[in-house]
């Protein structure tokens, strides 16, 4: 089998699409998701995934704030349960918002970790959050995620501002990655491998009149894919932003002009010049 210039034709998309920035923030990205799949479920993860389920009940907070609800009080468990106690509010809504704002505030981390400025907005945004949720009523659990990130993201980010850079944009990321990732896998574990009353995708069932359109695992298997649609998403949009045409514009003139794409149409699985050659 011979080539002549078929094969640097064949990965001439590889070079067009990314450049040093990109390459790297696709490698670091690729790496902590492997790392999610390798140690997701051990101790060491334990602290994002405690993490994760505090966002997830911010989410179903944010969710009842903005449908009038009130909400009473936040609690995340050691189990790595949580429990937002809330009233008045649209409930189906603010169900949805669990799994889901898990997934979307993954996939905005994403984006903003591609930059040093949107990174320190994001760790700000974080730490605001939290500190947000200890006004309601939160139980210890919840009281020492708080101080474990407060203390960990104002480290990171005081390093990165006065001593050494990058490093919040690669935390930033870490999150983003995390979150994301831990809702895909919570959905497919929690909802679409197991279906129980008490589960979220159950309150849609039920607020649904327990109708055959919104069984919960098919609930579940819906929201999986809204998931994986926001880190997709999130991943094209920060290597859009991190593209060499994005750096002198705007968030938005940059999305909505931008002439970033993947360039398959150049990448010849089966280059035309290739010959058999049996028997040499």
């Amino acid at each position: 089998m011979s080539s002549e210039d078929g094969e640097g034709s064949s990965y001439e998309w590889l070079s067009s699409c990314c450049n040093e920035e990109q390459n790297a923030f696709l490698f670091l990205y690729l790496l902590y998701y492997i790392a999610v799949l390798l140690i997701g479920e051990t101790i060491f993860a334990k602290p994002m995934r405690l993490l994760a389920t505090a966002i997830h009940e911010l989410s179903h907070a944010i969710a009842c704030w903005l449908t009038c609800g009130q909400v009473l009080n936040l609690e995340v468990y050691e189990t790595e349960a949580g429990i937002t106690r809330y009233i008045g509010g649209w409930r189906c809504f603010i169900a949805c918002a669990g799994y889901l704002g898990e997934g979307f505030f993954g996939g905005w981390f994403v984006v903003l970790s591609g930059g040093r400025k949107t990174a320190t907005a994001a760790a700000i945004g974080l730490m605001l959050a939290l500190l947000f949720s200890l006004c309601y009523k939160p139980n210890r659990v919840l009281v020492c995620i708080t101080i474990f990130y407060l203390i960990l993201t104002i480290a990171v980010v005081v390093v990165e501002w006065f001593y050494f850079t990058p490093c919040l944009t690669y935390l930033i990321l870490g999150y983003g990655v995390f979150l994301g990732t831990f809702a895909e896998l919570d959905i497919f574990n929690h909802l679409i491998l197991h279906s129980v009353p008490s589960s979220d995708s159950y309150s849609i069932y039920e607020e649904s009149g327990q109708s055959m359109c919104c069984l919960p695992r098919c609930v579940g298997i819906s929201w999986l894919i809204v998931a994986i649609v926001f880190q997709l998403f999130s991943l094209y949009v920060a290597l859009i932003l991190m593209s060499e045409e994005c750096e002198h514009q705007g968030w938005m003139q940059c999305l909505l002009h931008s002439d970033l794409e993947l360039k398959f149409d150049k990448f010849e699985v089966w280059p035309d010049d290739w010959e058999w050659k049996i028997g040499d």
